[in-house]
């Protein structure tokens, strides 16, 4: 049986290269642009292309089931062969993939072109894991922080842009300009890596020997850890946190649509919105709530408030209320987030940042595969209602979750690994 990644002592790691840490929060803007663009425009292709609920639900599905297997591959590949190889390839696939999704001819082209590009976008563990290299432990969480900042950030401009720019009544044609923006952004980030970017790890023989015995295996990274007292538990409260905001992400447009009439500028001026609650909340509240009240109880109030809005959305009659109470569930959304990668990153070793960062990521996106599949399904079948309410109440488990494993951390550190 493979003994699950332990934590290591570990030289202080170098300081980053001036402009490289920016240029690490520009790539995750940079690709939340990207990724937002898309999601006010995703409902209207029900339209464009005569598609059925669920199979605008669909284009969530394969795009995240894509970015299960990359966070899996690029991140342990990157252990392997450095971060920046690896963020260049995939930055440069996904603006090939925002150009196929632009001039898909129909449904199934675009399930397939947001397939392809969902695989390539799965870098995130790459990022994190280059900000690893370079943070001393002190930091780590601040920065990771940053991440979310930046990750919240690129919501604000991402939808924006989808609004502003597309225009419906063009039919597929008018969904263009917002997507091939996205590409552009894409090959901006690219120059950045190619710029301010060098890789400061060094793999130690004995890890690389690891890596190449496992690498043509991506879910060996689960495996690893599926029996870790700690990161089975965080990896468990990732994918129950990430399926209820797939779950509410992938219908909103349409409910939107179905219960207030709002086409996509209304959708994008919102989910505008609740990127900057996003950004507030992981870039200065979740860190300070952290280092008062401790990881486990930002994770379990984080859930509690967003399951709480998120229900009470379910029924509001009023758009403007529905939108206040988006923007409360995204803050709870938001605040538990770094805490648990923190969590997860100081419980692996530190030649497997990059592994154990990746398989985290790919339990969320393995959730937003399964979500999507039953929010549509309960969209037409039940009503649009109903896949908002179930994403409040798979919360409540999220927060349960996470407040064991920020326990089983402390527990894990005071004891000693060797003892598990």
């Amino acid at each position: 049986m493979t003994q699950p990644p332990e934590p290591t002592q570990a030289p202080a790691p170098p300081p980053a290269p001036r402009g490289a840490l920016p240029v690490m929060l520009l790539l995750v803007f940079l690709s939340l642009i990207g990724f937002g663009v898309v999601i006010p425009l995703l409902p209207f292709f029900a339209i464009v292309f005569e598609a059925k609920a669920w199979q605008v639900t669909l284009l969530f599905s394969v795009f995240s089931a894509g970015q299960f297997l990359g966070e899996l591959t690029w991140g342990r590949l990157s252990d392997r062969i450095g971060r920046r190889p690896v963020l260049l390839m995939t930055i440069v696939a996904s603006a090939l993939g925002y150009v196929a999704l632009a001039f898909a001819p129909n449904i199934w082209f675009a399930v397939a072109a947001r397939a392809v590009a969902g695989f390539f976008s799965g870098n995130m563990s790459a990022i994190q894991g280059y900000i690893v290299d370079v943070s001393p432990p002190e930091r780590l969480a601040g920065r990771l922080g940053l991440v979310g900042s930046a990750f919240g950030v690129g919501f604000v401009v991402g939808p924006a842009l989808g609004g502003l720019l597309a225009r419906p009544e063009l039919g597929a044609a008018g969904f263009r300009p917002p997507l091939l923006v996205a590409a552009g952004l894409c090959l901006v980030a690219v120059a950045g890596l190619l710029i301010f970017v060098r890789d400061h790890r060094r793999v130690a023989p004995a890890a690389a020997s690891a890596a190449a015995r496992v690498r043509r295996n991506p879910l060996a990274g689960l495996r690893e850890v599926a029996g870790h007292p700690v990161l089975a538990l965080v990896f468990a409260t990732i994918f129950f946190g990430f399926f209820s905001s797939a779950g509410l992400w992938s219908v909103l447009g349409l409910w939107m649509d179905a219960r207030f009439a709002w086409g996509p500028r209304e959708v994008g001026f919102v989910m505008a919105l609740t990127g900057v609650a996003a950004a507030l909340t992981q870039g200065i509240l979740s860190g300070a709530m952290v280092r008062r009240i401790g990881a486990g109880a930002t994770i379990s109030i984080g859930f509690v408030v967003s399951a709480i809005a998120t229900v009470a959305m379910a029924g509001a009659p009023f758009g403007w209320l529905a939108a206040i109470l988006l923007l409360a569930s995204v803050t709870g959304h938001a605040a538990w987030q770094p805490a648990a990668m923190s969590i997860a990153s100081r419980s692996a070793g530190a030649d497997r940042q990059g592994a154990v960062l990746g398989a985290a990521t790919a339990s969320g996106s393995l959730s937003r595969v399964l979500a999507p599949l039953i929010s549509g399904p309960l969209f037409s079948g039940i009503g649009p209602w109903a896949p908002v309410a179930l994403s409040g109440l798979v919360m409540l488990p999220a927060a349960w979750l996470g407040w064991r494993a920020a326990r089983a951390l402390r527990t894990w550190i005071e004891t000693g690994p060797q003892r598990v």
